[in-house]
């Protein structure tokens, strides 16, 4: 099980993280003293309605905003206080963002020189880019259309070639975005099934953020996200998370929140 190397240091840490955003004059709370951890190799799924804050603690774990208050720490060190140039370093190699709304291609660009770009930053040659990233394209049924313009792809190839763009550095933490854009049920079964052979594969922890209820399918931590808050779904496993420490209203009828 992946939780058994939970006594060593987290790959991903948050502490009391909060995070909040400008609306006019006032501002709008997303996150609030959210609390937990990813450890190496662990299936995370978080779920959540649209607007929850998933999209803003996945940015939060890859380094790309800071939080207002709180600390996300990657691997030990603490992401805000990281140099920029590390902080974005560390975001090309060691940890992937696979988000639906981040398709930008160059006109004209296939879809073999958009996987293999990662790599040509990092001092490959094209030959060896483009191999490597055949190779993982291949790994996420994606080969047939390596050749094609990547503009005018399908959603679901769009989520294939994005995931292997992701992998193709083999990061050790994946963070994935509102998979369920994909459009039909077998068609975002097939896109869960690859992404969790994909980390799998790499060795990768997987998290995936996702207002569809698949998301906890073959997860070892399901949470869920609401009103800012982190809470936890069901009774398995056990170490989900620490809750905010002030208790939940209950509605009428005795229903307790659950945060969806």
């Amino acid at each position: 099980m992946p939780n058994s190397v939970a006594g060593g240091v987290p790959l991903l840490r948050f502490e009391q993280v909060s995070k909040s955003y400008p609306d006019g004059r006032r501002r709008v709370s997303v996150l609030d003293r959210v609390s937990f951890e990813v450890h190496a190799g662990e299936r995370v799924g978080i779920l959540g309605s649209r607007r929850s804050g998933k999209s803003t603690l996945l940015r939060l774990a890859a380094g790309i905003h800071a939080p207002d208050d709180g600390r996300v720490e990657f691997e030990g060190h603490d992401l805000a206080r990281m140099h920029s140039v590390r902080r974005e370093r560390l975001l090309r190699s060691r940890i992937g963002l696979l988000a639906s709304d981040d398709w930008h291609p160059a006109r004209g660009e296939r879809v073999v020189d958009l996987v293999a770009l990662p790599l040509l930053s990092d001092g490959a040659t094209m030959h060896e880019a483009r191999s490597r990233a055949r190779k993982v394209l291949s790994a996420v049924d994606a080969s047939d259309c390596a050749d094609d313009i990547a503009g005018p792809l399908a959603t679901s190839e769009r989520m294939r070639v994005m995931l292997a763009r992701a992998l193709v550095r083999e990061p050790a933490l994946l963070l994935v975005d509102e998979p369920a854009t994909v459009p039909g049920p077998s068609e975002r079964e097939a896109l869960y099934s690859q992404l969790r052979d994909g980390a799998a594969r790499h060795r990768a922890a997987l998290v995936v953020a996702s207002e569809d209820t698949e998301v906890g399918r073959g997860s070892d931590v399901l949470m869920s996200i609401g009103d800012g808050e982190l809470v936890r779904v069901g009774d398995e496993p056990a170490n989900v998370v620490p809750f905010p420490p002030r208790p939940a209203p209950r509605p009428p009828g005795g229903l307790e929140r659950t945060g969806l």
